[in-house]
């Protein structure tokens, strides 16, 4: 599988200076946390779920969240196994261009999945553990690692911190501690790790406005940058962190600005791709992932297929980045210093941002690199045209 595949070979090669590469559920795990990308969330209830998958994989939809918890009533659980049972026999059959994950509700329910599923197990890629916690943490881990014997490609753990232990300031440093030294012991098994940002608001009565991003909500932001302080460092111990979900898709009345510069919009002619993304709340779902990035987080949580395009356009590295990026980690700029960079607005330093390099070159193998003088303009507007 391969980030904007549904793109025509004509469109790719205007657009990328080095294109996005394939990747598949054997990848490397450091790859598969990075080609996430947009993680596409369907609620396990949805009429026609495996047709539904294979449609958004074809549309660019990457990685999916079959939805065995909040999406779905307390009183519809049993039918949603069901219902995911059959949907996973159907696209083992003939599986469609993604990584496909599942959202449980408890360790149990990974052992019923993979009772009732036998050989049809090797669709999945991974569970996606909700309210994890130093409590439950172990339990689910336990059955992750007793299905992933089962399953002939890796199978890998997707938590979620979301718990009032997390978020409550005089418990969270002893539960990140936990949760920290107890992912570490399976840190092979940890794709990434999710924070559940429309839980832990809902904990204070907060629901951020689509005027708003995340990190407007002062709770929420002082969570995220602790979560990023204990589990995202780069010295080795710890993990990809992924954006929480941006869960608004239609149009409103505004009463703070626009989000979206017009001129550059009205440089590539593309007016008409700004008013889009303004009247579906996109230009709020922009400005949050670019604030994901610059916070250390990677990939987005989303619930809809209009999230897709704006996420997956800005992980592309513009050419410029990508320059910077392989200048610090060229063999030769080891022993430090700084130096101009190519486009001559900017100094390099070598050891600072070694780390950030490393990080933008793993983007760039999944995602691409945009020829010189595309923008993310660019790349949307191809989509939105396919």
């Amino acid at each position: 599988m391969r980030h904007f595949d549904q793109l025509a070979d004509n469109v790719r090669e205007k657009l990328f200076h080095q294109p996005p590469q394939s990747f598949d559920r054997d990848s490397e795990r450091s790859i598969l946390a990075h080609a996430l990308g947009a993680t596409l969330y369907v609620p396990a209830t949805k009429e026609n779920l495996a047709r539904a998958v294979r449609r958004q994989s074809a549309a660019g939809a990457k990685s999916m969240v079959i939805d065995l918890e909040d999406a779905i009533s307390d009183d519809s659980v049993e039918v949603a196994l069901t219902s995911t049972e059959h949907t996973l026999r159907d696209l083992n059959d003939d599986p469609p261009e993604c990584l496909l994950f599942v959202r449980v509700r408890s360790a149990e329910q990974i052992r019923q999945l993979v009772d009732a599923l036998g050989p049809a197990m090797g669709i999945i890629s991974g569970f996606v553990l909700p309210k994890f916690s130093v409590e439950t943490g172990p339990g689910y881990l336990r059955a992750v690692a007793a299905a992933d014997e089962k399953s002939e490609h890796p199978l890998y753990a997707m938590p979620v911190l979301e718990s009032p232990r997390v978020l409550y300031r005089e418990s969270r440093e002893a539960e990140l501690i936990g949760i920290r030294e107890l992912l570490d012991v399976h840190r092979e098994r940890v794709l990434t790790i999710r924070i559940g940002a429309t839980d832990l608001c809902g904990l204070f009565g907060i629901r951020r406005d689509r005027d708003l991003s995340i990190y407007d909500v002062g709770v929420a932001a002082d969570l995220i940058t602790q979560v990023v302080n204990h589990l995202g460092r780069s010295d080795g111990t710890g993990f990809a962190i992924t954006g929480p979900v941006w869960e608004y898709f239609a149009n409103h009345e505004r009463i703070l600005r626009p989000q979206l510069r017009q001129t550059p919009f009205e440089e590539r002619h593309a007016v008409g791709l700004r008013r889009q993304l303004m009247s579906s709340d996109l230009d709020g779902l922009m400005r949050e992932t670019m604030l994901d990035r610059a916070n250390g987080l990677t990939g987005k949580s989303v619930i809809h297929p209009l999230h897709i395009a704006p996420v997956h356009a800005l992980a592309v590295v513009p050419h410029e980045e990508y320059l910077d990026a392989s200048d610090v980690a060229h063999p030769e700029s080891v022993a430090g210093g700084v130096r101009r960079s190519e486009y001559r607005n900017k100094m390099n330093e070598m050891r600072p941002h070694r780390t950030w390099a490393a990080r933008t070159l793993l983007r760039a193998t999944v995602f691409g690199v945009a020829a010189q003088g595309i923008s993310h303009i660019d790349i949307m507007s191809a989509q939105q045209e396919n």
